[in-house]
């Protein structure tokens, strides 16, 4: 699946096919979101996760040049 094609899809079935074929990473905390990280076939994916709401506000691609790198790079190594 290409990248255009995961972003296209529904919030729901992007939920579903990280559950079923990806592998969570780690989880951080966020600016009042707990973001979760998964890889899924060689791509890294932050899930947004709203406590407040009890809501997934967005799934996307992990940005590599944004500041929340720094949380995950001090739990984990990632491969970029």
């Amino acid at each position: 699946m290409s990248r255009e094609e995961f972003t296209n899809l529904p919030l729901h079935k992007k939920i579903q096919l990280l559950y079923m074929e990806g592998t969570f990473v780690v989880a951080i905390r966020y600016y009042g979101h707990k973001v979760n990280l998964y890889l899924l076939h060689d791509e890294y994916i932050e899930v947004f996760y709203n406590h407040k709401l009890d809501k997934i506000d967005r799934i996307d691609f992990l940005n590599t040049a944004h500041s929340r790198m720094k949380f995950y790079l001090d739990q984990i190594q990632i491969s970029i």
